[in-house]
This record gives structure tokens, C-alpha cells and sequence, in this order.
């Protein structure tokens, strides 16, 4: 009976043993259940992916010119105001034409006496040297007249509008500032700066898009007409000038521009923008990949991005799955269940 009884005792044992074991087994693997992080994913793809970089510019004048003499002197009429346009060759301001009158008696006279000093020259009562002294005193009136006509009536050198005035008729022109100021609004241009990255692929003739802000349902053509042909070493940026035709007049110099550049298509891995999460303080950006219910920390490049999603230009392969939802408790290696819309 003892024996009987020692071992009846010993089975039970074993049995309640087990049931402990078991027991603790379910309350670790629950509670290693219960430490997954809950996520949701998406399937990532490759998609064709438009190449397009948008810069920011202001609108110019296609050309910029100041009316004023080379000379002080008094104004004698200015015969345009601010916002008027104007013709190539338009007379514009008239200076007054004291030394102009001057000169062209001083020319006569000069032209008088070389007939003169010519006709006794021939009959060899003159010099040679005397004439050629007259002559190039002639050549030298002539060409102090020409410069004063240019500097007594001023004309327009472009087809444009007047931007500036600054001063009145009968003022006394100083030297400086110019006394009008004529802008070529038609076309216009836009200054950009674009990453040598793009250097190769930027030509003149590209076509590309114009937004302003002032004009936000409007969108506007030019092409590319000048490249910079250096780098700047502080910012590795080059500058292109864009011009606009503008036969509406509508763009004018100042307005603020947004300049898209269009470099075809390309096939990348596309991600949701819910994935992409920026790290403080610096300029990293990283997505959360799970494999084999395990979150991984994937540093990423982006590119272009379109609507809700971002283009990758590296970090992710086709077909992976990226966490969209419940990376904000995720560490690199954090163990992941999906919520029931996975």
C-alpha cells in the first residue's frame, strides 16, 4: 500500500507539473503577443514616374534700358510718361539745343574754310599740311555734331514701356540718376537656378511650364533660351534664363514665378507619403519595411512627388511592404501584427 500510495503522489506531481509548464508557456507567448506592435501595410510598386522639378524665379524684362544724355545738361521736353509704350526710335526726351546749334555753326564754318584752304591748295598757294589740318578738324566737328544730336534728342532703343521718370522738363540733368527708364515687357524673362545634377539634361529650346501667383488658374508656356555655363561652387546650382512671350502683357516685371521642368519619365518604386517619416533635425528621411512580421528602419531618397504618393529614387525594392500606419512605436527591429484591414 505505501508503494501504491508513493506512487500515486509522484503522478500527481508530474501532472501538476506539467499544467504549470503549460500554463507559463501560454503567458509568455502571450505576452510576447501582446509586445507586437500594431501596424498597418501597403504593397509598394514600380511605376512611371514624371521627371518634373519645380524653381522659383521673378519675372524680368526681357531688356532694360536708361534714357539719359552722356553730358549734363538742361531738359528741354520729355514727351512720354510712366506707362506709356513705346516704338523703337521714338524720340523720348529733347535736351536743350544750345551747343547743338553751336556746333553745327562751327561745322559750317570749318567745311567753308577746308573748300577754301582746297582751292588754293590745288592751285599750290596752300600747303599740304595746312589742308590736312583742316581736314581732320572737319572730321572732328563732324563727329562732335553727330554725338550731340544723339545726346540732344534721345530715343527709344527698344519697342517697350516707360518704367521710370525722374525728372521734369526745364530741370537741370546732373549726370545721374537716368532720366527715364524703358523695359522690354514682350517677351519677358525668369531667372532660375537649377542643380548642376541636371546640368547634362537642361538645353535651350526645352519647352516648360509657368505658374504665378497672381494669376493661379492660368498656365503659362516658354522655353529655355540662355544656360549659364558655370556651376556656382557655394550653392552647385547654374542659372538658365526662361522667356515668355507675353503678347498679352500680361506678366510684368516683379511677379513671383514657379518654373516646371519636365524631363520625361522614369520607372521608380512608389510610396505612399503616409510611409516617408522626416528625422529631426536633419534632412533623413526613412520608411519602415516588414519582413517576416519584423519592422525594419529603410533610409530612403525621394524624388518627385505626385498627389498622396512619393517617388524613391533609392531605399526600397519592388513589391516590398511598407508600414502606413503605427510606425511612430516602431524601433528598427520592432516585432509587427497587422490590424484586420491588412
Amino acid at each position: 500500500m505505501k508503494v501504491k500510495s508513493l506512487i500515486v503522489i509522484v503522478m500527481v506531481a508530474v501532472f501538476l507539473s506539467a499544467c504549470g509548464g503549460n500554463k507559463e508557456q501560454k503567458t509568455d507567448a502571450a505576452a510576447e503577443e501582446t509586445a507586437k506592435v500594431l501596424v498597418k501595410l501597403e504593397k509598394v510598386t514600380e511605376q512611371p514616374v514624371e521627371q518634373l522639378i519645380e524653381l522659383t524665379g521673378t519675372v524680368d524684362a526681357y531688356k532694360s534700358n536708361d534714357i539719359a544724355p552722356t553730358i549734363p545738361g538742361r531738359i528741354d521736353q520729355i514727351l512720354v510718361e510712366v506707362g506709356d509704350r513705346v516704338r523703337k526710335g521714338q524720340t523720348l526726351v529733347v535736351m536743350d539745343k544750345t551747343n547743338l546749334i553751336q556746333a553745327k555753326i562751327q561745322l559750317l564754318n570749318a567745311e567753308k574754310e577746308l573748300a577754301r584752304v582746297d582751292t588754293l591748295h590745288r592751285q599750290g598757294s596752300a600747303t599740304q599740311q595746312a589742308f590736312d589740318q583742316l581736314t581732320t578738324q572737319v572730321d572732328v566737328a563732324r563727329e562732335a555734331l553727330r554725338n550731340l544730336e544723339e545726346n540732344t534728342t534721345l530715343l527709344s532703343p527698344i519697342d517697350g514701356v516707360v518704367t521710370a521718370r525722374n525728372f521734369d522738363a526745364k530741370n537741370i540733368y546732373p549726370g545721374a540718376p537716368a532720366i527715364l527708364n524703358v523695359q522690354q515687357i514682350s517677351p519677358v524673362k525668369v531667372l532660375i537656378n537649377i542643380s548642376e545634377a541636371y546640368f547634362p539634361r537642361v538645353k535651350t529650346g526645352m519647352e516648360v511650364k509657368i505658374k504665378l501667383d497672381v494669376y493661379p488658374e492660368k498656365l503659362f508656356d516658354g522655353k529655355i533660351t540662355i544656360i549659364h555655363p558655370t556651376i556656382n561652387q557655394t550653392t552647385r546650382t547654374f542659372v538658365a534664363e526662361v522667356s515668355i512671350a507675353n503678347s498679352d502683357f500680361a506678366l510684368r516685371p516683379g511677379m513671383f514665378a514657379r518654373v516646371t521642368l519636365n524631363f520625361g519619365t522614369m520607372t521608380h518604386v512608389v510610396v505612399p507619403d503616409l510611409a516617408v517619416i522626416k528625422q529631426m533635425g536633419t534632412n533623413n528621411k526613412f520608411v519602415f519595411v516588414v519582413e517576416n512580421g519584423i519592422a525594419y528602419q529603410k533610409k530612403v531618397e525621394l524624388g518627385t512627388r505626385t498627389g498622396t504618393s512619393y517617388e524613391l529614387l533609392s531605399g526600397v525594392d519592388n513589391g516590398a511592404n511598407v508600414v502606413v500606419a503605427g510606425q511612430t512605436k516602431l524601433l528598427d527591429g520592432t516585432p509587427v501584427k497587422l490590424t484586420i484591414d491588412n
